[in-house]
């Protein structure tokens, strides 16, 4: 895989969401380290940790400017990897296909715990379980990234090839090609189309990848370089992103409420959906403990790059993550 296409992956994997706006405006603190943090998606209810820790000043509390950056023209891969961004966000399968390349990128926080892709169908489809995918017309937004990495892996524990059922490319159109009938399922991201779906009235059923097996989801990255010349930093970053997402999962209420203030028209949008979306996000958080990076995620997430041909030999992942700058307390 060609390095121009991470700034994609980082775009399919995580946030699909129907908010666009800016946030708020900020100039550079003096004394403080001026972070950009690239997300890969619009600001967004999903982003309530970053939102909460910045409100209640834990970024600045740790020495830290931060400023999101929701463009999905940053290659925060490479970027990250050649030491011109010290910090982003991104899904494990990322990590392995950059130090696949060359790239010297580290995951050093947990972020979420389970991987937030799925497959949905109307429930008169009548499929439970992966292998009920066989014979069926699925919709993929696009054959790569982690949207499809999450629907070979449900394949995988269904025991089916692609070749046993119709796969299309829908684009980010899933909701109207499922209720319109152009496919029998459709691949999503949990905390995002079955919410609207629901909100539609349409009674689903969802197959998580997370019922299946376990595999790197959304984290903070940084790089060698930077682990090497500033542990302090990441320490401090990692330690304030946690504490906003501790806050976030103990008062979704609170967190709900600061969000409004960083994502443009929220509060003039469905209510209920969104704080939805909130909660099933706040279900795949990784909380206990606090951060911490599951071996045998890495382990199985490699295991599925390979079969998939995404990456040609198994890696060092003792060199892909590290739980070392987690808080000891």
């Amino acid at each position: 895989m060609k390095l121009n296409r991470f700034a994609a992956l980082a775009i399919l994997l995580f946030f699909l969401t129907s908010c666009t706006s800016q946030s708020p405006a900020a100039s550079p603190t003096p004394g403080l380290i001026s972070v950009t943090l690239p997300v890969g998606y619009i600001p967004n209810v999903q982003f309530a940790p970053l939102y909460v820790a910045m409100e209640k000043g834990y970024y600045q509390q740790a020495g830290i400017d931060l400023k999101i950056d929701y463009s999905f023209e940053t290659d925060a891969m490479a970027l990250v990897g050649a030491n011109q961004l010290q910090f982003a966000i991104v899904s494990g399968e990322q990590v392995l296909l950059a130090r696949g390349q060359g790239l010297p990128v580290v995951y050093v926080m947990a972020w979420y715990n389970k991987f937030p892709v799925g497959v949905t169908a109307l429930k008169d489809q009548g499929i439970q379980t992966p292998a009920d995918l066989k014979g069926k017309r699925v919709g993929v937004p696009v054959l790569s990234g982690a949207s499809y990495i999450g629907f070979r892996a449900l394949l995988e524990a269904g025991g089916l090839q692609e070749s046993d059922l119709k796969v299309d490319t829908t684009g980010f159109n899933q909701v109207e090609a499922l209720v319109s009938g152009q496919e029998d399922a459709v691949v999503t991201y949990l905390a995002n189309e079955p919410n609207v779906l629901a909100a539609q009235g349409y009674a689903v059923n969802s197959l998580k990848v997370s019922d299946y097996t376990t595999l790197v989801s959304n984290g903070l990255l940084t790089n060698e370089k930077t682990i090497q010349e500033n542990p302090e930093l990441v320490r401090r970053m990692v330690r304030a992103t946690l504490q906003g997402l501790a806050d976030a999962a103990a008062d979704p209420d609170e967190a709900y409420e600061i969000s409004k203030k960083y994502v443009e028209n929220l509060a003039q949008a469905d209510q209920e959906m969104q704080r939805s979306v909130l909660t099933s996000s706040i279900d795949m958080w990784q909380l206990d403990p606090l951060g911490f990076s599951d071996p045998a995620g890495w382990e199985n997430m490699q295991e599925l790059l390979l079969k998939m041909g995404l990456i040609s030999q198994p890696l060092d992942l003792t060199k892909a993550y590290t739980n070392e700058f987690l808080p000891t307390k």
